[in-house]
């Protein structure tokens, strides 16, 4: 029966090494997901922002709202 020499596990800078891997990767993972929601929702809203008050009339809107009798100090 003839015995098999198995690797020695590494033991000296094992932490060091998943630590490097996991930060690196994490550290990827946050840029991808702030680019992400940079550009599929921060810049969408940003743009319906933009169009909305482009066109926008406040003293309409008020003139409105004060003819519907929304409130109370003005007549």
């Amino acid at each position: 029966m003839a015995s098999e020499v198995l690797p020695k596990p590494q033991m000296r800078g094992l932490l060091a090494k998943c630590l490097r891997f996991h930060m690196v990767t994490a550290f990827v993972l946050s840029l991808g997901v702030a680019a992400l929601y940079k550009f599929g929702v921060a810049d969408k809203r940003k743009k319906a922002y933009a169009d909305f008050y482009r066109n926008y009339d406040a003293m309409k809107d008020f003139e409105e709202m004060r003819k519907a009798g929304i409130f109370q100090s003005v007549k």
